[in-house]
């Protein structure tokens, strides 16, 4: 089953701040929201002086900058801080938010640093971005009960193979063909720094069935367990795909609900568990 890694103990609490609208109602607000983040642009009429709206300017882009680094600690920590809050920057204005709900904001980041050319050196970073904003959309999940084993061992034997599981809300998988988890875990202070092997793949099994949220290597038939499920497979099909014999697909059925993975089982159902 999945290496696990230290839990953050922590909070993904954003800071807050006031994040500019666009409303319909004022011409004169709506100027002034565009130009907040857009710094071409002059300053809107309807602003008393310039240098008093270059400040607030200013205040708004540091707080998105911010917010983005609470984010993604791991990447500012690869690359370093000053490299990370002039990206973020760019990134800022050329994705400002839409809601002053700033747990929703930042899930493009990933691939516009994989694709930030000044990034190019450290082709892991996307990928540890990814696995950065699932953990930060799993904190932020809805909440879910997960089953324990007993629910399992409830199931008909005969019954099992065409049950249908349902994966806590929060899951999801993050493939890297690099360390993915082991460099965030290192980046994070969550294990000690030693040597990788850049050239071994990992895939980060992230979810928080409780208060915290997990994050896990997986190996590569779990892996494709998990996915055939979450694309509705039932039990049969996802172990046909994810290969090995019956003693594996049992470790398997029971990794799902020791590591409380599942919150619904359910064995009267159609073809398709979806």
């Amino acid at each position: 089953m999945p290496e696990d890694y230290p839990r953050e103990t922590g909070v993904a609490d954003r800071p807050a701040m006031a994040v500019p609208q666009r409303p319909d109602a004022s011409s004169d607000e709506t100027a002034m929201a565009e130009a907040l983040l857009a710094p071409d642009r002059p300053t809107p009429d309807a602003v008393l002086t310039a240098r008093r709206f270059a400040v607030y300017r200013n205040n708004v882009v540091v707080g998105l900058i911010d917010a983005m680094a609470a984010t993604y600690p791991a990447v500012q920590a690869l690359v370093g801080e000053t490299f990370f809050r002039a990206a973020a920057r760019e990134f800022a204005l050329a994705h400002p938010p839409s809601s002053p709900i700033l747990i929703d904001w930042g899930g493009d980041f990933p691939a516009w640093i994989a694709a930030f050319p000044p990034a190019a050196g450290v082709p892991y970073l996307g990928d540890v971005a990814r696995l950065e904003w699932a953990w930060n959309t799993a904190y932020n999940a809805a909440e879910a009960k997960p089953l324990d084993v007993a629910a399992l061992l409830a199931v008909p034997p005969d019954a099992i193979a065409t049950a249908c599981v349902a994966l806590h809300p929060s899951l999801a998988l993050v493939g890297s063909p690099f360390p993915v988890v082991s460099i965030w875990a290192q980046a994070t202070g969550r294990v000690t720094a030693r040597p990788l092997d850049m050239g071994g793949g990992e895939t980060a099994l992230i979810v928080r069935p409780e208060a915290e949220v997990d994050v896990r290597v997986l190996d590569a038939g779990t892996e494709v367990f998990l996915q055939q499920l979450l694309a509705g497979a039932n039990i049969a099909e996802a172990a046909a795909r994810a290969g090995g014999d019956e003693d594996l697909l049992a470790e398997r059925l029971g990794g799902l609900f020791q590591l409380r993975l599942a919150i619904d089982l359910v064995t009267a159902v159609n073809e398709n568990c979806l």
